[in-house]
């Protein structure tokens, strides 16, 4: 196509003129993720100087209109843009939950002037957003929250407690629902506010896991006040916007978050280990058993990606994947369970080790993320609640 072409020479000239050389390349000086927020250092001037221009440019949400931060690229646009980032060793940076989840919801539900003044600080990468949606003895049925909004005047009062809430003590702004009618049904007294956790009465108390770490922290309000006007949506409809960001929070979860589903570039891949294990540097592994799993392992990942690739990139000309994002999302998280326990069968002894001077780090990381790995199955919605979605809105098999 001429117009793509034309695009494209667009594209390499201006990539020669504004992307450094240190931001290039596989050693270039690039964070492998920005998430942004008040809280983002940098590690080298040149990333800095590099996601600037990116921001001003609108690449680093290439496709999201002109006025709400993006570039207006259609999709064809983009794909060309990430072919000729690609081709020479750079990227755009920034991904989060205000990108992956927030955004879309408040496209389709918010005002336009929520939309102007959320979206552009989301594309800038000024706020980092966190998800306040679980509590306690309201997960797998959310609905059943407790946390309550009053309206006082132009505000609503907020009292409360969130749970399994991921990076709420180093995020800026969280998404919330909250119960504004306790005697409506429940699905139908929900509303979803937006909360700046700097506001007095907000605080967060993280969660360690079982592996020494863990993203997830406790959220508390305590009387804290919430303009009216950082209402998304109708009072009492916050559900309808809930049930939208869930399809794409699933969607992210399916791309893994932000890449495939053979896990971050410095994790050893499965063949790596099972080399290691059976010191076998080189050539067929010496353990029939262990090279058929790993084998199968490989097939399910090669052909996951594409599948998803094929639906993503389908999805795109429309609203978003859809309730089809919990097929994904199920598939995944139990593929990479599979991968996890099976990296640690093949480590054997070196994937029980936890502490030490002596211990390499990567070792250490195995046990660990065997362990992270048993998660994989419950956040973003249980398997089994992936399952109720998928007979009931993709099948359309009946409830009962």
């Amino acid at each position: 196509m001429a117009d793509l072409d034309g695009f494209r020479t667009e594209i390499k000239g201006w990539l020669a003129n504004n992307c450094p050389s240190t931001c290039q390349g596989k050693n270039s000086v690039l964070p492998e993720m920005v998430w942004g927020g008040r809280r983002q250092t940098w590690p080298h001037p040149d990333a800095r100087l590099w996601f600037d221009r990116l921001v001003e440019k609108g690449f680093t949400v290439p496709t999201w209109p002109k006025e709400y931060g993006g570039s207006g690229l259609s999709p064809a646009e983009n794909k060309v843009l990430q072919e000729e980032m690609s081709r020479i060793g750079t990227r755009s940076m920034l991904f989060n939950f205000g990108i992956a989840m927030l955004a879309p919801a408040l496209m389709e539900f918010a005002s336009e002037e929520q939309k102007r003044l959320h979206l552009n600080r989301i594309a800038r990468g000024e706020i980092r957003w966190c998800q306040g949606y679980s509590e306690p003895g309201a997960g797998s049925d959310l609905a059943s929250l407790r946390t309550r909004a009053v309206r006082d005047g132009d505000d609503y009062v907020v009292n409360g407690q969130k749970i399994w809430t991921s990076d709420a003590n180093v995020s800026d702004w969280i998404f919330c629902l909250v119960r504004t009618d306790p005697e409506a049904p429940k699905h139908l007294g929900i509303s979803f506010l937006l909360i700046d956790m700097a506001s007095p009465g907000v605080s967060t108390s993280p969660i360690e896991l079982i592996s020494g770490s863990s993203p997830f922290c406790q959220t508390f309000f305590d009387n804290v006040r919430v303009p009216a006007a950082q209402r998304v949506h109708t009072e009492n409809r916050g559900w309808d916007v809930a049930k939208a960001l869930l399809n794409h929070e699933r969607a992210m979860l399916a791309d893994g978050g932000r890449g495939s589903a053979s896990g971050g570039a410095a994790r050893k891949s499965l063949l790596q280990v099972a080399r290691q294990s059976l010191d076998a540097p080189e050539g067929r592994l010496p353990d029939a058993a262990m090279r058929e799993e790993l084998v199968q392992w490989e097939m399910d990942r090669i052909c996951y990606e594409a599948t998803l690739k094929r639906t993503m990139d389908a999805a795109k000309a429309g609203k978003g994947m859809g309730p089809e994002g919990s097929m994904f999302k199920l598939y995944l998280s139990e593929m990479n369970q599979r991968g996890s326990d099976l990296r640690q069968r093949m480590a054997g002894h070196e994937a029980l080790v936890w502490t030490g001077d002596d211990c390499p780090a990567d070792e250490r990381q195995i046990t660990r993320e065997w362990l992270y790995g048993k998660a994989s199955t419950i956040l973003g919605g249980t398997s089994e609640i992936q399952l109720n979605i998928i007979s009931k809105r993709v099948l359309g098999l009946p409830g009962d």
